[in-house]
């Protein structure tokens, strides 16, 4: 048994995750993976889409052993090693040498609703910047839509969230789709997955 540090949600909805962006994804390209935290994401998908090199980053350094350990224990030697980002930064990665090609997929799990608002608009922006033309950005989580009843679920775990932290919350679709168009993406996928997630697909306008 592995002693990494582990997340049962990672774990439960990393395999529908991974079949929505096949049907996205071309053969091999170059994925930015935000808020990677553990590290399971990224062993997992770099391992299934061997063709592709995938680049960690999370907020600090904590979870860099366990990102490289998780990528080691899956054979995935197209994880590269972390870096520190931070999405309301003007520059990415935080530190160290720019980004300076751009990705073909921006992956972003279960940030928006544990970080302040601002993040989003962060992310929209960083995405815009450094999204190669036909590029994706993805992300993934829980999301209120104004049409559609909200899981009795998703409602306990946004008044849970907020509770915790004012500046936190589930986020309404609506807005989030605003904050894209405001930096130039728009939303051009929703798949609907398990547990009342929703996993999202936004390009340039």
């Amino acid at each position: 048994m592995s002693d990494l540090p582990y997340s049962p949600a990672s774990e439960r909805n990393r395999e529908p995750i991974l079949t929505v962006l096949r049907t996205l994804l071309p053969q091999r390209g170059r994925a930015l993976e935000i808020a990677s935290g553990t590290g399971q994401h990224a062993a997992h998908f770099a391992a299934a889409l061997p063709s592709w090199s995938w680049q960690p980053t999370d907020l600090g350094d904590g979870y860099f052993e366990a990102i490289a350990g998780w990528a080691a224990q899956a054979g995935a030697a197209n994880v590269l090693p972390a870096r520190r980002l931070d999405v309301c930064d003007a520059s990415w990665p935080s530190d160290g040498a720019a980004f300076d090609t751009p990705f073909d997929l921006i992956f972003c799990a279960n940030l928006l609703h544990i970080s302040p608002w601002a993040c989003c608009a962060g992310l929209m922006r960083g995405a815009a910047r450094h999204l190669a033309s036909d590029g994706w950005l993805v992300t993934y989580g829980p999301y209120l839509e104004d049409e559609l009843p909200t899981a009795p679920s998703n409602l306990a775990f946004d008044a849970d969230l907020r509770a915790r932290n004012p500046a936190w919350g589930i986020r309404r679709l609506a807005d989030v789709d605003r904050e894209a168009d405001q930096a130039g993406l728009v939303r051009r996928e929703l798949f609907a997955l398990p547990a009342n997630n929703l996993l999202l697909g936004f390009q340039r306008r």
